[in-house]
C-alpha cells in the first residue's frame, strides 16, 4: 500500500463522496442482514406450530388457525422484500458515490500525469521510449482506477458485512459462530501468501503491456520503412514472440487466482457443512431453535462472495500497487529545465555564446567545446558543418531545451536562465531539422504557432511567405484538408513549408531554421529566401545548414566541426581563408553550374 499512498490527496479531495458510500454501504448491509433474521423467524413460527396444527385434526378452528399462520407468513414474506428493495436502493447509492469517485480520479489523475508529461525535459523523452509513456497513462492509471472503485467499493462492503453479520452470529450462539468462521483464518494465510505472488507477476505483466504498446507504436509510426524493407513478417513474427510472452505471464497469474477462488469456496462449503453439525447438536440441546441453523447458512452464504472477493480485491490491489508504482516513478521526475527566471516580454534579438560546452546527459556525448560567438539585435548567422557537428545543438540550448555545463549563453545582455521560459520560448521562432506536424487541418497545424487567435486570412499570408499556399489550394479540400499522423500525406517539402509558416505566423524575435529546406527543390528556394531578405530584415536569425545560401547575406557564419568552431568570420572572410568553407563552395558552385545546363534542356 506504499506506492497506493500517492492516491490519499484525490481521497481527501472527494472525502465526502467517500464517506456517503461507506454510509450507503453499511445501510445496504444493514437491511441485508436482517433478513435472515426475519426467515428465522418465520420459520421457527412454523416450526413452533406444526404440533398445534396435528393437534387440531378435525376441529374447525383448524382452517382458522392455517389462514392465521398463512398471513404471518406472507407478513414475513413482505417485510422480507421490503428489506430486499431497501437493500437494492442503497446499493445503487453506493455505486453512485463510490464508483463515480474512482471514474473523477482516474480523470484527475490522467491530467495529471499529463500535466507532469508537459513539464519534463527533452532529455526524459530520449530516455523513454513512446509505448512506454502511453502504457502509463492509459493502462496503469485504469488499474489504479479499479483500486479506488470495485476493490474499495468491495473491501469496504466486506468489512461492514462482516462486522454487522459476526456480530448478529455471536447475539445467537458464541459457541457455534466459532465453529462456523473456523476455516476463515485458513483463508486470511493463503491470501497473504497468494498476494505477494499476485504482485510479482502483476508487475511483470505490465512493464511486458508496455513492450507491446512501444513495439506496436513504433510500426505503426514508421509503417514506410517497415513496408518499403519487406519487413511485415520479421516484424510480425518479433511482435507474436512477445505477445506469447504476455500471454505466459498473464496464464501464470491466472493459474495462482484458478488455485486460490475453488480453495475460498471449499472454506466457505465447510463453514457451512460445520454449521448443519454443530447446530443439530445445538438445537437437540435446546440452546438454539431450528431457525438459527437457517439463519446462519443464510449468513455462511451471505459471506461466500465477499470471502471469495477477497483473492479478487487483493488481486486488484496488488495490480494497482504494481502500476502506481510505474505511475509514481514518472510523477517524481524531476525536469531539469527548471524555469528559474522573470524577464519577460519582447527580445532584441542580442544572442552571445560565451565559451559554452554541453555534453548529453542521456549519452555522454560531448556536443559542443568551447563555442564562442556574438550576435547583435538583427543580424544573420549561418551555422554549417558536418553531420554530428554540433549544429542542431546550438539552436536546442538557445530554446533552453538543456541546460550547458559550462559557459555561458546570454540574450539581450542577461543569462538565458534570467528570461522567463515560457516566454523566452514564446519570442523564438524554431523550425527543427525533424519536422511533426499534427493529425489535424493543415490551417490548424500553421496556426498552431501563432500566440493568439488568427483568421483565416492570416494563415494563408503566412503560408504564400512559405511557397505552400499553391501547394495547399491544389488540395481537394484547401486549408481544411486533414494531413494524417506526422503529416504523413503531405511530401517532405510540403512538411517542412508548412512548419516554416507555423514558425513564421508567431511573429518571433528570434527565428532559428535548422536545415528546413533540405527537401525543397531550387525555385521554391528562391522563392522562400526572397522572402526571408525582407522579412529578416530587422529579426535575429540563425540558418543551421549543410550547404550555402547565396541569396541570403549573413552578418556572420561559423563551421563546427566535432564540436569546435574551426572557422568564423563573413563570407569573404571565410573564402580567403581557404578552409572547409571554401571547400563547400567550391563544390556547391560546381554542382550548380553542372545542373543549369539541364535545366535549360528542360
Amino acid at each position: 500500500m506504499k506506492e497506493l499512498a500517492y492516491l490519499n490527496q484525490y481521497l481527501y479531495k472527494y472525502r465526502w463522496r467517500l464517506l456517503l458510500g461507506i454510509v450507503f454501504i453499511s445501510l445496504s448491509n444493514y437491511f441485508r442482514v436482517l433478513q435472515p433474521q426475519m426467515i428465522r423467524e418465520a420459520l421457527d413460527l412454523v416450526v413452533g406450530n406444526i404440533n398445534l396444527f396435528r393437534i387440531m385434526e378435525g376441529f374447525e378452528l383448524r382452517q382458522a388457525f392455517v389462514r392465521t399462520l398463512g398471513k404471518s407468513l406472507l407478513l414475513f414474506g413482505v417485510v422480507v422484500m421490503t428489506l430486499a428493495i431497501l437493500m437494492g436502493v442503497f446499493m445503487f447509492f453506493m455505486r453512485q458515490t463510490i464508483v463515480v469517485m474512482s471514474r473523477l480520479v482516474e480523470y484527475d489523475l490522467r491530467k495529471a500525469i499529463y500535466g507532469h508529461y508537459q513539464k519534463l525535459d527533452l532529455a526524459f523523452y530520449r530516455r523513454h521510449n513512446t509505448g512506454d509513456l502511453m502504457a502509463r497513462i492509459t493502462e496503469d492509471v485504469s488499474k489504479v482506477r479499479m483500486y479506488i472503485g470495485p476493490a474499495m467499493l468491495y473491501g469496504i462492503n466486506l468489512v461492514t458485512l462482516f462486522i454487522m453479520v459476526i456480530y448478529a452470529m455471536f447475539q445467537v450462539s458464541a459457541e457455534l459462530s466459532m465453529y462456523s468462521l473456523m476455516p476463515l483464518p485458513v483463508l486470511s494465510i493463503s491470501i497473504y501468501y497468494v498476494s505477494n505472488l499476485i504482485n510479482k507477476k502483476s508487475e511483470v505483466i505490465q512493464k511486458q503491456l508496455s513492450q507491446l504498446n512501444s513495439i506496436s507504436q513504433e510500426v505503426y509510426s514508421g509503417i514506410r520503412v517497415v513496408k518499403s524493407y519487406v519487413q511485415e513478417v520479421p516484424m510480425a513474427r518479433y511482435f507474436d514472440e512477445q505477445c506469447q510472452d504476455y500471454k505466459n505471464k498473464s496464464l501464470e497469474l491466472a493459474q495462482v487466482n484458478a488455485f486460490f477462488y475453488p480453495l475460498m469456496v471449499l472454506m466457505i462449503g465447510m463453514s457451512t457443512i460445520i454449521t448443519v453439525y454443530i447446530g443439530g447438536y445445538q438445537v437437540a440441546k435446546g440452546n438454539i431453535s431450528a431457525g438459527n441453523i437457517a439463519e446462519f447458512v443464510i449468513y455462511i452464504n451471505m459471506l461466500t462472495w465477499p470471502v471469495t472477493a477477497i483473492g479478487w480485491i487483493a488481486s486488484l490491489i496488488q495490480q494497482a500497487a504494481a502500476s502506481q508504482k510505474r505511475i509514481n516513478e514518472f510523477l517524481q521526475t524531476q525536469p531539469a529545465i527548471v524555469n528559474e527566471g522573470e524577464l519577460k516580454g519582447p527580445l532584441s534579438g542580442e544572442v552571445a555564446f560565451k565559451q559554452v560546452a554541453f555534453t548529453y546527459p542521456q549519452t555522454g556525448i560531448q556536443a559542443l567545446k568551447g563555442v564562442d560567438f556574438h550576435l547583435k539585435p538583427g543580424q544573420k548567422l549561418a551555422i554549417l558543418g558536418k553531420t554530428g557537428s554540433g549544429k542542431t545543438t546550438i539552436g536546442d540550448l538557445l530554446l533552453r531545451l538543456y541546460d550547458i555545463q559550462e559557459g555561458q549563453i546570454l540574450i539581450d545582455g542577461k543569462p538565458i536562465r534570467q528570461h522567463d521560459l515560457s516566454s523566452l520560448r514564446q519570442r523564438i521562432g524554431y523550425v527543427p531539422q525533424d519536422v511533426f506536424l499534427f493529425s489535424d487541418s493543415i490551417h490548424q497545424n500553421i496556426a498552431f504557432g501563432a500566440t493568439t487567435e488568427v483568421s483565416r486570412e492570416t494563415v494563408e499570408q503566412f503560408a504564400r511567405y512559405a511557397a505552400i499556399y499553391d501547394d495547399i489550394k491544389g488540395l481537394p479540400e484547401g486549408f481544411d484538408t486533414i494531413i494524417g499522423e506526422r503529416g504523413v500525406t503531405l511530401s517532405g517539402g510540403q512538411k517542412q513549408r508548412v512548419s516554416i509558416a507555423r514558425a513564421l505566423i508567431k511573429e518571433p524575435d528570434i527565428l532559428i531554421l535548422d536545415d528546413c529546406l533540405s527537401a525543397v527543390d531550387t525555385q521554391t528556394e528562391k522563392q522562400i529566401l526572397g522572402y526571408f531578405n525582407a522579412y529578416l530584415q530587422e529579426k535575429t536569425a540563425i540558418i543551421i545548414t549543410h550547404r550555402i545560401y547565396a541569396y541570403l547575406q549573413f552578418d556572420l557564419i561559423i563551421v563546427l566541426d566535432n564540436g569546435r568552431v574551426t572557422e568564423m568570420g563573413t563570407h569573404e572572410t571565410l573564402l580567403k581563408n581557404k578552409g572547409y568553407y571554401y571547400e563547400l563552395f567550391e563544390n556547391q558552385s560546381r554542382e550548380e553550374s553542372s545542373a543549369t545546363p539541364v535545366e535549360n534542356q528542360g
